[in-house]
């Protein structure tokens, strides 16, 4: 299991102090077939087998990813970003719950601004 820690902007950790969004509560693995997330107080898991596609993104804007985790109203995705610079959208084949504790909204997308995104994305075999 590979373990990858978030990328902090010290703007992005005082927002997300409040929703538990901490260095020691935000990571994601891969490893044994699974994607799994922390994010503060939410969790993201699935199997690799549902990745689509892995794409590096960036240029994030500040009011829209701080904090918890952020849905797009546009696509239903989710948002875990710890800075605006850069990340890993992830696809996946089947939407997955994150945001909503009931599992609800589930979302055909998810955004992990990783400390290294090159290692994250070979991982989930983008490399």
């Amino acid at each position: 299991m590979q373990r990858f820690a978030f990328a902090f902007d010290p703007r992005y950790r005082i927002a997300g102090l409040p929703f538990g969004v901490l260095p020691a509560t935000a990571w994601v693995e891969v490893g044994d077939g699974v994607l799994r997330s922390r994010f503060g107080w939410w969790r993201l898991e699935t199997s690799l087998d549902n990745v689509a596609h892995v794409e590096q993104t960036g240029g994030y804007a500040f009011v829209k990813t701080a904090g918890p985790p952020h849905l797009s109203f546009t696509d239903r995705g989710v948002t875990f970003a710890t800075n605006g610079d850069r990340g890993v959208c992830v696809a996946f084949h089947d939407p997955v719950p994150a945001i909503d504790p009931t599992g609800r909204i589930r979302h055909p997308g998810a955004t992990f601004t990783v400390a290294d995104p090159d290692a994250f994305a070979a991982a989930l075999g983008a490399g």
